[in-house]
């Protein structure tokens, strides 16, 4: 019998590198475990997400993207190992550098539930597939960015922003919702993927975020900026 194994795709791998984020992609279950495919559509979408994350980096930030071992969320094996699993591995190539988790769907789903690992320093939960009861966790110390559409038909919008309530407990929290943005993220893409990019880079360096490739909105200050300076609800 043919075991699936996670695997871990280099998106930038810089030479002295200060910190690491690792993408995750989303996708429904499969029955049998089927195995993950680089170009199933969960897969390809994290694609341009990691790209945005490693030029908002500036060559200062590890990029990968995790391939889960199977498709949607197998009880016995969850995605939450893989992404350990990924943690692990990470730190013995590029010894202890300080982590954002950066999920889609099941994948931000993921990334709030491995976040209690060690490493990891922040997570951006993208249009996340979560159960309202998920946030209680003891994240202190993290900072955590939630962005949901208010069309997602998929994941409902109620439940990630009861899992923020729980989560801003013990964590940093942020909850940004996107008009008009649907589960796919297509619509409004750059909004999702800039503030992906933007939070991973600033809560890993410490340095302001750059409004210059983030998101902004019509009242001035970056949404990341407004985020980070201690706005809990945004809407853009």
């Amino acid at each position: 019998m043919r075991v699936n194994r996670a695997r871990v795709v280099d998106t930038a791998v810089p030479a002295q590198p200060t910190g690491l984020v690792l993408v995750l992609h989303g996708g429904a279950a499969r029955a049998g475990a089927a195995r993950v495919s680089p170009a199933q559509l969960s897969v390809l979408r994290m694609v341009p997400v990691a790209a945005r994350v490693a030029r908002a980096g500036r060559d200062r930030l590890v990029v990968q993207r995790l391939l889960n071992s199977s498709r949607g969320w197998d009880a016995g094996h969850t995605p939450v190992d893989d992404v350990r699993w990924a943690l692990d591995r990470a730190e013995e190539r590029f010894g202890e550098l300080p982590v954002c988790l950066v999920g889609h769907s099941l994948g931000g789903r993921a990334a709030i539930l491995a976040a209690e690992h060690p490493s990891v320093r922040s997570v951006v939960a993208l249009a996340p597939w979560v159960y309202p009861q998920e946030g209680r966790l003891d994240l202190a110390g993290r900072r955590v960015l939630l962005v949901h559409g208010d069309a997602d038909r998929v994941a409902s919008p109620a439940a990630s922003a009861a899992v923020a309530r729980d989560l801003a407990r013990t964590a940093d929290v942020a909850y940004v919702t996107v008009t008009g943005g649907k589960h796919a993220m297509l619509g409004r893409h750059s909004v999702f993927d800039g503030l992906a990019a933007e939070w991973a880079s600033a809560t890993l360096s410490g340095r302001p975020p750059d409004t210059t490739d983030g998101p902004t909105d019509d009242e001035g200050p970056g949404i990341v900026a407004r985020a980070l300076a201690g706005e809990r609800w945004i809407t853009v």
